[in-house]
């Protein structure tokens, strides 16, 4: 009987794997401020909640038991704009988290590793007789340009501004700044480790005779895609 049991129990999961994502046009996705067209929550999510404050471009993958939440808690009323916009054809790995409370923006083809950490809100601890729990957060809005790939495990703090096209290396730690276009961010805290000088090149240089090509700032070639933009800096 246990046997038997067991087996229909994966049967109902492997299923649900397949059918039960949140699927542009079902019920679920109608409750984001958009979902787009080819877009994609696979099941089973961990967290979310604020999803009339979430807007998701077309043809974005959001991995498995990812966290997605707008606000501290289900229930609360965000104001009229989205608090996270995240952009067309995008892929966030599995087991990632984006928490925001005032804003966080993701540009079209930002790609994640699993397990990446993507707040606006960080604790504060200046007053000594509170703990810090308790004490009311700091929040600072986050900016990931398109094209941009974040690793495995990587962590985003509130106030990072990264550019277009950035590499973050694998469990790296993104403090508060602006990070330029074509930039290489690595380490605990991170740092710019590589960039791209349109006079020279890659400063340094790319090891191993890697192929090396100018950047080119092209339209998107899918202009179907119902892309979410980056807000002003």
């Amino acid at each position: 009987m246990s046997r038997l049991l067991s087996w229909m129990v994966r049967g109902v999961w492997a299923w649900a794997r397949r059918h039960a994502d949140v699927r542009a046009g079902s019920r679920a996705a109608r409750r984001f401020a958009a979902y787009g067209t080819g877009t994609s929550i696979a099941f089973p999510p961990a967290t979310v909640f604020g999803e009339p404050w979430i807007e998701l471009g077309s043809h974005t993958l959001l991995g498995a038991d990812i966290t997605l939440t707008a606000g501290m808690l289900p229930g609360l009323d965000l104001g009229a704009e989205p608090i996270i916009r995240i952009g067309g054809g995008c892929t966030i790995g599995r087991g990632s988290h984006i928490v925001a409370h005032r804003s966080i923006v993701l540009g079209d083809d930002v790609f994640t590793g699993p397990y990446v950490y993507i707040t606006d809100q960080n604790h504060v601890y200046s007053d000594l007789n509170v703990p810090v729990g308790r004490q009311w957060p700091a929040d600072d809005p986050v900016r990931v340009g398109s094209g941009t790939w974040i690793g495995a495990h990587a962590v985003v703090l509130p106030g990072a501004r990264l550019g277009q096209n950035c590499v973050v290396a694998a469990s790296s730690v993104v403090r508060p700044g602006e990070y330029p276009d074509y930039s290489v961010i690595a380490g605990v805290p991170g740092r710019v480790v590589r960039r791209y000088d349109p006079q020279v090149g890659w400063v340094p240089p790319l090891r191993g005779g890697a192929h090396e090509s100018a950047p080119e700032r092209s339209a998107p070639s899918t202009p179907d895609r119902g892309n979410v933009a980056p807000p002003e800096a």
